[in-house]
């Protein structure tokens, strides 16, 4: 038993660390979310890097994650969003991380949170961006690639690779909760990450804002000549 523990360890570690590796952030914000009552667990944690690879802070996540709570992350900037955006593709198709690559989205992190769901980070900026643009950008993304248009806000946590996905749906036929999995990881930013900016600053410009009602969608808010030409075409090779 202890060499499946030191095994599940290291493992969990490596994941970990790869992770972080391709999205480097001064602060990470940390929230464990037990399964069964939906609670928080107490505090929202802020680790560096180092911090959240140390073999205490593994223990400790992993003894959580055995308890029932899932493991989420996102890079903190305080009020602002850190530049990194999530794409949660709950039904991927198996085509969309290459279509994404070809459009100039290349994601800097891809897990699989269960078989046939995927989580991607895009890098968009070095620097912090403000919430508006973030959330704007998210919701393209979202609507190019088939990603959850209720996960697009600027500050929607995905999860830590190395830990099981607590949610009974994605439990195996053999009842095990699956692993969530690095299984893509470039430094850097996505190449058409200035042009996605420039879309999403028209979405959120005052005159537009001040036109949104309360109860209206965001194909009904955002500008009919972005939608027309979005996704925008490749332009190199796959």
């Amino acid at each position: 038993m202890a060499v499946m523990d030191d095994r599940g360890f290291f493992l969990t570690l490596q994941a970990i660390r790869r992770q972080l590796t391709a999205m480097p952030n001064e602060l990470y914000l940390v929230r464990l979310i037990h399964h069964q009552t939906r609670r928080a667990f107490p505090g929202e944690r802020l680790w560096t890097a180092d911090q959240l690879g140390s073999a205490a802070t593994v223990r400790f996540l992993r003894a959580r994650n055995r308890e029932g709570c899932d493991i989420y992350v996102q890079p903190y900037a305080g009020r602002q969003n850190a530049g990194y955006i999530l794409v949660d593709l709950d039904r991927a198709q198996p085509a969309v991380i290459a279509t994404m690559r070809a459009q100039g989205h290349d994601p800097c992190v891809v897990l699989q949170t269960s078989p046939g769901h995927l989580q991607a980070w895009i890098r968009l900026s070095a620097s912090p961006l403000e919430p508006a643009l973030a959330t704007g950008a998210g919701k393209l993304l979202a609507l190019a690639y088939g990603g959850d248009c209720a996960s697009t806000d600027w500050r929607h946590l995905g999860r830590l690779a190395g830990f099981t996905n607590q949610k009974p749906a994605r439990r195996t036929a053999a009842g095990y909760a699956p692993w969530v999995k690095v299984i893509g990881a470039k430094l850097g930013l996505a190449p058409r990450a200035e042009a996605l900016l420039q879309s999403a600053t028209a979405l959120v410009s005052p005159d537009r804002a001040q036109g949104s009602g309360p109860h209206s969608t965001f194909q009904d808010s955002a500008p009919t000549h972005i939608l027309a030409s979005w996704p925008p075409k490749s332009t190199g090779p796959v």
